[in-house]
C-alpha cells in the first residue's frame, strides 16, 4: 500500500516555508498575485501598467504615471471618489468640450 505524501502548495509565498503562519501566507499570496498581474492603463487602455513604487503606477507604453493603491492601481475608495468628483480632470475637459459643441 502506497502512502500519499502531502505536498506543499507552491506559489509566490513558497519562499517563506513554514514561517509566519498559514493565514498570513495566504493573505500575502493573494496580495502579490493581484499586484503582479497585468493591469490596464487608464490613459491609453493598453495592458502595460507596472508598479513604480508604493502607490505609484506607470504605463510602460505611453509613460503615464498615476497614483493608486499600494497593491492595486485602483482601489474601491478611489473609484467612489472618482464618481463623486465627476471623473478624472481629463474626462471632465472632454465632457465639457462635447457639451460646448452641442450648445453651438
Amino acid at each position: 500500500m502506497s502512502e500519499m505524501v502531502k505536498r506543499k502548495k507552491l506559489g509566490p509565498v513558497a519562499r517563506l516555508g513554514v514561517r509566519y503562519g498559514s493565514t498570513v501566507r495566504k493573505r500575502l499570496s493573494k496580495i502579490e498575485v493581484e499586484m503582479k498581474k497585468p493591469h490596464k492603463c487608464p490613459s491609453c487602455g493598453v495592458i502595460a501598467v507596472k508598479k513604480v513604487s508604493v502607490g505609484l503606477w506607470g504605463c510602460r507604453k505611453c509613460g503615464y504615471t498615476f497614483a493608486g493603491g499600494a497593491y492595486t492601481p485602483s482601489t474601491k475608495l478611489g473609484e467612489v471618489a472618482k464618481r463623486a468628483s465627476g471623473g478624472t480632470p481629463s474626462e471632465a475637459i472632454k465632457a465639457s468640450g462635447k457639451e460646448k459643441e452641442k450648445v453651438e
